[in-house]
């Protein structure tokens, strides 16, 4: 039996307000590249993933401005809100297709973390999972409208929500166009398919794995893919050394 294609979508429409910055923070630069490109060619290497769709505002000159639609992927018209987006990177897909959505602003995934969010496939009694890393600070509730604690959340099962998130295609298409007629607050792709009734995995991921939403996040995300790159260039010179050792 052959195993179904992965295909990342990664919404890549939004404005980052927070950010302050004079362009959507996906078109912000990183060691000479967009956040937007670093998380395009973190997935384009990844050996599971067959395919790459990016959903775009309709008009967007910063995507055009740096040249991306020369990368091997497919680009489609985003929405007003993520899970629009989302939505119309998966009516591209084939019904037997997986869909792994990746936020356009994580640049810093791990390939290893992709991996393991992938092993999912044909596992039994769940839809699908996500990446998310156990919450390991004390978590306070405030009162409505007001910065005065309310109580203390028990962080016993609390887990922080990362991409990606991994889905079959149809599942999630229909979980989505389901969710938006409900008019459901729909923050990630698995807030859709809980509210479907499907049954969603967790796997533990990097916590670098961060996304790029403050000013302040620019420099962590810069010292993490100077880390990541660091680490990959060494694999690669111990792997040629090691080829070059096997022909003496």
């Amino acid at each position: 039996m052959t195993s179904p294609r992965v295909v990342a979508v990664i919404p890549a429409a939004g404005v980052g307000s927070r950010m302050q910055a004079d362009r959507p923070k996906q078109y912000l630069t990183l060691n000479g590249k967009t956040i937007l490109e670093h998380t395009i060619d973190a997935l384009l290497a990844h050996p599971q993933i067959d395919d790459v769709v990016v959903a775009i505002s309709e008009g967007d000159a910063y995507f055009d401005s740096h040249n991306l639609r020369k990368k091997p992927i497919r680009v489609v018209n985003g929405g007003k809100e993520r899970a629009d987006s989302v939505l119309n990177g998966i009516m591209s897909l084939d019904e037997n297709d997986w869909a792994l959505v990746h936020d356009a602003a994580r640049p810093c995934v791990e390939s290893s973390d992709i991996s393991a969010l992938i092993a999912l496939i044909g596992s039994q009694d769940i839809a699908g999972g996500i990446l998310a890393t156990p919450v390991r600070d004390t978590m306070k509730r405030v009162k409505p409208s007001s910065n005065v604690i309310s109580h203390t959340e028990d962080r016993e099962g609390l887990w922080h929500a990362l991409t990606p998130q991994l889905f079959p295609a149809v599942l999630l298409k229909d979980a989505l166009i389901k969710g938006l007629a409900r008019g459901a607050n729909i923050t990630d792709e698995a807030s859709a398919m809980e509210l479907a009734g499907h049954k969603v995995a967790m796997v533990n991921g990097s916590p670098a794995n961060i996304k790029i939403t403050h000013p302040e996040d620019l420099p962590l995300a810069e010292f993490y893919l100077k880390q990541k790159f660091s680490a990959h260039g060494f694999i690669e010179r111990n792997n040629s050394a090691t080829s070059k050792k096997a022909h003496f």
